[in-house]
């Protein structure tokens, strides 16, 4: 199965990622690890600017989309799921995370990152 959404609460996933799954005794698909990597990272922020408004989630949005990133908002925990490609400049997408952290604009997760965006970090 490919995971075709970028994941809220799961680490070590990302979108794009070919998945194992299982059925349980009722069907039910479970996802298992992962047999094919995207190279896509799932970065994760809650958004702090206004108490992560709808208005402020879509600003984050914005902002990383002009960079490539795509993602998501959702309400009930004023948070962003980013979905960053391997083809992202993944040095800058870095900076802009780390000024919105300095600046308190939100917290940040890395649920999801690559070898690309550790040599990117360090570089």
């Amino acid at each position: 199965m490919q995971l075709d959404n970028t994941p809220w609460f799961v680490r070590g996933v990302a979108c794009g990622d070919v998945l194992v799954t299982h059925p349980d005794e009722e069907g039910v698909l479970w996802a298992g690890h992962v047999v094919e990597p995207s190279q896509n990272c799932t970065i994760r922020l809650v958004v702090s600017r206004d108490k992560g408004s709808g208005a402020a989630r879509q600003s984050v949005l914005n902002a990383f989309a002009e960079l490539g990133v795509g993602g998501e908002g959702i309400e009930r925990f004023g948070m962003v799921a980013l979905d960053v490609p391997p083809e992202a400049d993944l040095a800058r997408v870095q900076r802009l995370l780390d000024h919105g952290v300095v600046q308190e604009w939100w917290d940040m997760e890395e649920g999801c990152i690559t070898d690309a965006w550790r040599a990117a970090r360090s570089g």
